[in-house]
Order: C-alpha cells, then sequence, then structure tokens
C-alpha cells in the first residue's frame, strides 16, 4: 500500500515536473519524461512500478492510451480535410501498407529480428504519435497543410497500427494451427469495423442526450469518461486492441456533431490527456530492466544492428514510405520532404509494444522480449531527430510558420487600427477581428490583416489560423463582451495573455465584472473604451521608443509629455510585455518602447516649465496636506 502510493506520487512528481522543464527549456518533453523515468526506475531503483501495481500496470496503462486517442480524436474535425483531405487518406492506406512491409523488412534484416516478431513489430512502426506529434507542431508553429497532415496521420494511424499487430499476432499464433492469411485477416477487419460502430453509435447517444439536459452539467464529464472506458472494454472483449479503434472513431463522431455541451470540458479533458501522458512514458520507462537495456549496447553486435536499424527506420522507410504515398498527390515537394523527416514515436508504440512482448514470449518467441527495449530506442531516437531539428528542417524547407508572436485586436476602432499599425511596422503578426464589414473599412484602407466574422462563432477556429497569435486584445465598444471574448480564449491563449480595455472591478462591487472573468486591464491608468476614444479624438498617438544603454526607460520617461501612459514593450524576439493596472514590465536595453501619448509640446523648454509646475504643484499639496511647519527656537 505505501509502496503503491509512493510509487503514484513520483510519477505525478516526475511526470509533471519534466513537463514544466519542457515548457521553460523548450525540449522535447518526452525525452525529459524518459529519462526521469530511467533515472529513478532501473538507474536508482527508488521505484518499480510492475513490483508496486502488478496485474493491474498492463490495464491501467491500455485505459490510459484508449483515453489519450478519444482526447486526439476529439481535436480532429473533417473541415480541416479541405485542403489535406487526399494526403491523410493516402497516408491512412498505402502509407500503412508500404510502412508497414518497409519496417517488418529492416527489423528482420538489419535488426535481425525473427520473421513473426519483425512483420508484428513492422505493423507497430506504423503509428507516430498524437502525444508527440501535437506538442511538437505547437512548439514548432509549422504552416497549417502540413501541420494538418501530420496530426491527422498521428490520430488515425494509432489505432490502424494497433490493428496491424493484432493482426500480425493472430496469424501467427493460428497458422500453427493450419490457419490461412484469409481465415485470419477478414474476421479482424470485421471485427475493426463493429467496434468502430459501437464507437459512432455511443458518439450519437452522447451527442443526443448532453443538449436534451438528460445528463446535469456536473456529471458529464464522468459520464463521458465512463462511456469511453466502457466502449473501450467492450470492444476489447470482441477482439483485442480493437477497443482503439472504437474509442478514436467516437472521438473523432464526438468532433464534428457540433455538441456544444462539449465546450465546457475541454480544459478538463486536456489535462486529463497531460496527466495521463507524463504518467505512462514514467511508468513504462521506470519499468525497464537491466537486460532489457543490455540489448542496446552499441558496443555489442546486437547493439550496432540495432543502431543501424533505427537509420534505416529514419532515412529509409519513413522518406520511402512518404514519397510513394504522396506520389502524383497535389501536395508541394518542400511539405512532402519535411512530411518524410517528422515521424516521432511515443506512448502507443511502447505500450502495444509492452502488451505484446508478453504474448509472444508466452507463443516461444524468444526474440519478443526485446520488443520493449527496441521500442524505448526506436521513441528515443524519433524524438531526438526530429524533436530538436524540426524548426531547422521547416525553415530550410520554407514550411515554417510566423515565428514571432502575433496579436490578435478585437474590435475594429481608430485607437485598435493605430495600435495595429504601431505593430505592423515593428514586424509583429497581427490581426483585426471584427463582425461589422463597415467597422473593417479603416484596417482595409490601412493594408492591415483582418477577419470579418465572429471571433466566438465555433467555426471561426476552423477558418482561421489562429496559432500564430499568442496576445489577445479585446478592445470592442462593450466591456461585457470583451469579457467573454478574454474568458473564452484565456484556457487556449493562457490567462496571463488576454487584455482588454477597463479598470479590474472591485470584488465588493456587485455592478462590477467579476475580476476572474476579465483579462488583464490594459494601461496602469486602467483606461476604458471611453476615456481612450476620446483621448483618441484629442489627437493622442502611439509613439515608439527604443530603449540603449544611453536611452534607458527613464531617459524615455522624460522624453515623453507628463500624461503619457506606457502600453507595451516590444522585444529583440518579437515577445511583447504589457503595463497592465496590476503588473510592470521590466525595460531592458533592446526593447522598444509603445505608448500612448497626447501630441509633444513645441519645445524642450515648454516641457520642462510644465514638469516645474507640476512639481510645485506636487509640493504645495503635500504641504496642505501636513499641515503648518513647526515653529523652532
Amino acid at each position: 500500500m505505501e509502496e503503491q502510493a509512493v510509487v503514484i506520487a513520483l510519477v505525478g512528481i516526475l511526470g509533471i515536473g519534466a513537463q514544466w522543464l519542457a515548457w521553460r527549456t523548450g525540449w522535447p518533453a518526452i525525452v525529459l519524461m524518459l529519462v526521469a523515468g530511467f533515472l529513478f526506475g532501473p538507474i536508482l531503483g527508488v521505484m518499480n512500478p510492475e513490483r508496486a501495481f502488478g496485474d493491474l500496470l498492463e490495464p491501467m496503462v491500455a485505459i490510459g492510451v484508449a483515453l489519450i486517442l478519444f482526447e486526439g480524436g476529439l481535436s480532429l474535425d473533417f473541415r480541416e480535410l479541405r485542403h489535406s483531405g487526399s494526403a491523410v487518406w493516402r497516408l491512412a492506406t498505402i502509407g500503412v501498407v508500404v510502412g508497414w512491409l518497409l519496417g517488418a523488412l529492416a527489423a528482420h534484416e538489419i535488426a535481425g529480428l525473427a520473421w513473426p516478431v519483425a512483420v508484428l513489430f513492422g505493423g507497430i512502426l506504423v503509428v507516430t504519435g498524437p502525444t508527440v506529434v501535437i506538442p511538437l507542431l505547437r512548439q514548432s508553429s509549422i504552416q497549417q497543410r502540413p501541420g494538418s497532415i501530420l496530426k491527422w496521420e498521428a490520430i488515425v494511424n494509432d489505432p490502424t497500427g494497433a490493428l496491424c499487430a493484432v493482426i500480425a499476432f493472430e496469424y501467427f499464433r493460428l497458422s500453427a494451427d493450419g490457419a490461412t492469411l484469409f481465415q485470419v485477416v477478414p474476421p479482424m477487419i470485421i471485427a475493426a469495423i463493429l467496434a468502430g460502430l459501437i464507437g459512432y453509435a455511443a458518439a450519437v447517444a452522447i451527442a443526443w442526450s448532453f443538449p436534451r439536459g438528460l445528463v446535469p452539467e456536473y456529471l458529464k464529464v464522468p459520464v463521458l469518461l465512463i462511456t469511453v472506458i466502457s466502449v473501450f472494454v467492450i470492444s476489447n472483449l470482441i477482439e483485442h486492441e480493437a477497443g482503439l479503434v472504437a474509442v478514436t472513431v467516437m472521438g473523432v463522431a464526438l468532433a464534428n456533431m457540433n455538441v456544444s455541451s462539449l465546450r465546457s470540458i475541454h480544459p478538463f479533458k486536456e489535462n486529463i490527456a497531460v496527466l495521463l501522458v507524463s504518467g505512462i512514458f514514467i511508468v513504462l520507462s521506470a519499468s525497464l530492466t537491466w537486460d532489457e537495456i543490455a540489448y542496446l549496447d552499441p558496443r555489442t553486435t546486437e547493439g550496432l544492428r540495432v543502431f543501424a536499424f533505427l537509420l534505416a527506420l529514419l532515412f529509409v522507410v519513413r522518406p520511402v514510405t512518404i514519397l510513394i504515398s504522396l506520389l502524383g498527390s497535389s501536395i508541394p515537394w518542400n511539405e512532402r520532404l519535411f512530411l518524410a523527416w517528422v515521424a516521432p514515436r511515443g506512448i502507443v508504440l511502447v505500450a502495444i509494444c509492452g502488451l505484446f512482448a508478453l504474448r509472444l514470449t508466452e507463443m516461444g518467441e524468444p526474440d519478443g522480449q526485446l520488443l520493449i527495449g527496441l521500442s524505448f530506442a526506436v521513441v528515443v531516437a524519433t524524438i531526438i531527430a526530429h524533436g530538436f531539428t524540426v524548426d531547422l528542417v521547416a525553415r530550410w524547407l520554407k514550411v515554417k510558420g510566423d515565428t514571432r508572436p502575433g496579436i490578435l485586436i478585437v474590435g475594429s476602432r481608430p485607437w485598435t487600427i493605430a495600435l495595429a499599425e504601431q505593430l505592423r511596422d515593428l514586424k509583429a503578426p497581427v490581426l483585426v477581428v471584427d463582425s461589422s464589414w463597415q467597422r473593417l473599412a479603416a484596417a482595409r484602407q490601412k493594408g492591415i490583416p483582418f477577419y470579418h466574422g465572429e471571433i466566438l462563432n465555433e467555426a471561426t477556429e476552423h477558418n482561421l489560423d489562429l496559432g500564430p497569435y499568442q496576445v489577445l486584445v479585446a478592445a470592442s465598444e462593450n466591456e461585457a463582451y470583451n469579457t467573454l471574448v478574454c474568458n473564452e480564449f484565456a484556457h487556449e491563449i493562457g490567462r496571463d495573455k488576454v487584455y482588454q480595455l477597463g479598470e479590474e472591478g472591485d470584488d465588493d462591487d456587485k455592478h462590477a465584472l467579476p475580476e476572474s472573468l476579465r483579462g488583464r486591464a490594459l494601461f496602469e491608468a486602467g483606461y476604458g473604451v471611453t476615456e481612450v476614444n476620446e483621448r483618441q479624438q484629442e489627437g493622442w498617438v502611439f509613439r515608439k521608443t527604443k530603449l540603449s544603454d544611453e536611452f534607458d526607460f527613464d531617459a524615455a520617461q522624460e522624453h515623453l509629455p507628463d500624461e503619457a501612459h506606457m502600453l507595451l514593450l516590444v522585444r529583440p524576439d518579437g515577445r511583447m510585455r504589457f503595463f497592465t493596472h496590476a503588473a510592470r514590465p521590466d525595460p531592458q536595453v533592446g526593447d522598444i518602447l509603445v505608448s500612448f501619448a497626447p501630441p509633444q509640446e513645441r519645445s524642450a523648454e515648454e516641457r520642462a516649465a510644465r514638469r516645474a509646475e507640476k512639481k510645485d504643484a506636487e509640493k504645495k499639496g503635500a504641504g496642505k496636506k501636513d499641515g503648518p511647519a513647526p515653529q523652532t527656537a
């Protein structure tokens, strides 16, 4: 009991700690998680998940993988396939067959695995892993089409790879009794179709019951999770690993049924996915034994063969698979070459290999036990190779999106158009969004990128790529609407990166909007929409000032009119730091200061005279407040 509690706590600390360190450093999270698992598992011997959980470990990992695939399926919308649908279809059919054949051939001829094990492993190698691909795409800012193709391939091919492994395993198990390939494969395909129908039926049931109030709001997440687990288990009773097909179909079906009730659970399911990914990687890497790792020692003949196999996988199997699959398609060659390079493997590969390693060993295949160490080698090699080179390759092949952080401005007003012009001059990606074509006239005339539509409409996320925009400013005339926009995008962009005009409300004021819903308040003065519009009409403008060793922040303040208010700092790398009602960024050399200021006085003498008058007024005010000076004897 105590050992299980310690292992659970360690798994959580190491997994989330690795995710946090990856966020801080930009390193691939999965590499850090594998290192943490190796260190606290076989190296230090601090935890042993197999000993702690025993027979429960396998179903725990299996259910975790099922929930991850379901969560990934929820992110797939068929509208994304408008420009990449044919490519995804080719990779899910031709790519699976070619990849399976080449992977099996390399596993047998180069890695030295027996044919039954090599064929099974080749089927598993079809997977690429959404748990690795999606964070990699998010971190690397890849253009929309190649990014969409990689995401769809990762999620669709995960259950496909599992099904390929099941077909291979069942064939070699039953062929000993004289069964033919025709007798084995059709029942597997029928089982997969049946599992898909079960998943689709579950999705229809959820989509019908949730909007009609048949499930109370507080039970929707538990009901959904239990439904996913039940669908997975029931489908697995029909055929091993058919549950992965069922939960993927269920997730994709729900994502395309426009169930508004599911929007409220998106943050929760994303949190569940992060916890499961972290936990499973730590558990599986900590469960390795020294015998499984020793097989990968490059000083041995077996280790050299594994190294050669990994090279073949990276530079032959994947590129040939992509080039054959997309032959004759409309995908440009630079995108094909990028897709041919990026194929990191993740949790599903390791989990399925761990499952079949036990079954192959029970069948009398000694090479079956080698699958665990080999699968980890593939995961580490592909993640290191692709994770640390994806930016370089994407830039070289010109498929990289805009790397400078952009700003999304909601509401087309004279003030926001002027701000957009300043940011555009600073090379920051900027987009003005408004539902009124008339209000967007100024943006169109000045050549500022714009989007005509309602930002809160669910279709917007499919018609508009929000990836380049890491900051949102809601500045429409309606403060409540601005608050709604900030609250909607806070979980996606970050609560500290959504801003709106107006001073943050007082919790004791029953008429004020709750601070927990609002975005951060722009300007230290807490200017609202009315204030900035009035100052705009009085001739106030945005000014930008570059800070240097000779001209620091204090000098910049002296140079500006006294009434000027600081809005934001733009770092040399494009990051933006706003001056808000509650926080002030730390100005640094090289930063560009953007301020909102009245027209400059006519001369330096006038500015000095105004400052002197202001200081005299402050002194007089302080003297009145403190009372008469004490008399001295």
